[in-house]
């Protein structure tokens, strides 16, 4: 057995060892799991490379923390529970369209912070109430928001694993908008129909509209603007890129959280980004962990083992690697599967589209979140509707999940062709 293959199996079994055993947090288990790989393969306790791996991902940490801080401002001020009920309120007898519309509210969290925890705590908790009242069961009303954060994830403008991957091959992080739109917008659509539909009863949804209607908890029309503020600063330097400069991600959300002020006057911005930066430490701690335990990949050689091999595949397996590969290491974390399977198997794929492609394989990579035990989408969801056991929750999800699979196949198949029309 060489060095590489023996400290990459060590290094799962450590991994595995420290988060279901020690029950360590995620991040921390990949730390040790790191160390172990170095140790095994001679190199001691790197220090040098375990910090810089820390800071791999320092931009998409300053992303899930600005964000954060965004998502709750805009939580304070009330905008999310206000657009819910009010379209609620108008269109309850279209049960199709608004299926759809809590579909994409459930998802735009994780749209604009790039994780699938961010869109079950924040508008999962505030779209759970109304699933249930309009006659879901609650392993279903789960369910539906722990898919709708798994769409949320991957779907733009922030895709946390398309980054990842991107990174692990110098691909810059442009022109994955159409992509991913084509990719989630659709399934989620199906997803919500498939879920949601049979359960619907026009008596019942306009006791729950009437009930909306008297509710005194919306701020109005004013509770909007911070999400009006984030629109135009990505829009208006993309119009006018000459005139405009981009701000970037970080600063973008920002700038649209002291808009929170105009729409909260009485606002605790200190308070508010406190928590929201509290909350966002899980998800941030697995990916200071993931940099550490794919530098300590790269140093011992495992990372160059596993990319020699997925180069070496027939396309059958190839394939079928992707197919399951990935969103069983996202047992691990869904971000890891990205970058320990996302980059090689793009790099296996070079004929094929490569932001195509990306979009494709971070989308498949997103299951990670519903794979147990760290199955964050479906604990947190479970969590959300008061059940003890979350497994029955994923059982829901299999359907969707066999499309999410079937899709970001045909995807990678019909790379260049898609980036002919698209791109």
């Amino acid at each position: 057995m060489s060095v590489e293959l023996l400290a990459f199996l060590l290094m799962l079994a450590v991994f595995i060892g420290s988060s279901f055993w020690a029950k360590l947090p995620i991040g921390l288990a990949m730390v040790a799991a790191a160390i172990a790989g170095t140790l095994v393969s001679g190199f001691g306790v790197p220090v040098r490379h375990l910090v810089e791996g820390m800071f791999g991902y320092l931009d998409t940490v300053l992303v899930i923390a600005t964000a954060m801080v965004f998502m709750k401002v805009v939580q304070e001020c009330g905008a999310l529970q206000f657009i819910t009920q009010s379209v609620f309120v108008h269109a309850y007898k279209h049960p199709t369209i608004l299926l759809v519309f809590l579909m994409l509210v459930s998802m735009f969290p994780g749209m604009i912070t790039g994780s699938s925890t961010a869109s079950v705590l924040t508008t999962g908790a505030i779209v759970a109430p109304i699933l249930l009242s309009m006659g879901f069961p609650k392993v279903d009303a789960a369910a539906f928001i722990a898919m709708a954060a798994l769409f949320g994830m991957i779907a733009p403008p922030v895709n946390l694993p398309a980054m990842i991957i991107g990174a692990g091959v110098d691909m810059p992080y442009m022109g994955f908008t159409k992509p991913l739109l084509l990719l989630t917008m659709p399934l989620a659509v199906f997803t919500a129909l498939y879920l949601g539909l049979r359960f619907v009863n026009s008596e019942r949804m306009r006791e729950v509209a009437l009930s909306l209607r008297n509710e005194q908890g919306a701020t109005g029309v004013r509770s909007i603007l911070p999400l009006g503020a984030l629109l135009l600063l990505m829009l208006v330097p993309k119009w006018m890129p000459h005139l405009v400069p981009d701000p970037g991600l970080p600063l973008t959300f920002l700038l649209a959280s002291l808009s929170g002020f105009l729409a909260q006057p009485r606002l605790n911005f200190t308070k508010v980004a406190l928590i929201a930066v509290h909350d966002a430490l899980p998800v941030m701690g697995i990916l200071m962990g993931v940099g550490m335990f794919i530098q300590a990949m790269t140093l011992t050689g495992v990372r160059g083992l596993i990319v020699v091999g997925v180069l070496g595949l027939p396309s059958l397996l190839l394939y079928l690697g992707i197919a399951l590969a990935m969103p069983a290491f996202g047992a691990v974390s869904s971000f890891g599967s990205a970058s320990v399977l996302g980059v090689p198997f793009l790099l296996a794929l070079l004929s094929q589209n490569q932001v195509i492609t990306g979009s494709a394989l971070s989308l498949i990579a997103s299951l990670g979140d519903l794979v147990p035990p760290t199955a964050l989408a479906g604990i947190f969801a479970a969590q959300v509707l008061e059940m003890d056991n979350y497994f029955p929750v994923l059982r829901k999800c299999i359907v969707p999940s066999v499309a999410i699979v079937l899709v970001g196949l045909a995807a990678i198949l019909g790379a260049n062709a898609l980036a002919a029309w698209m791109l």
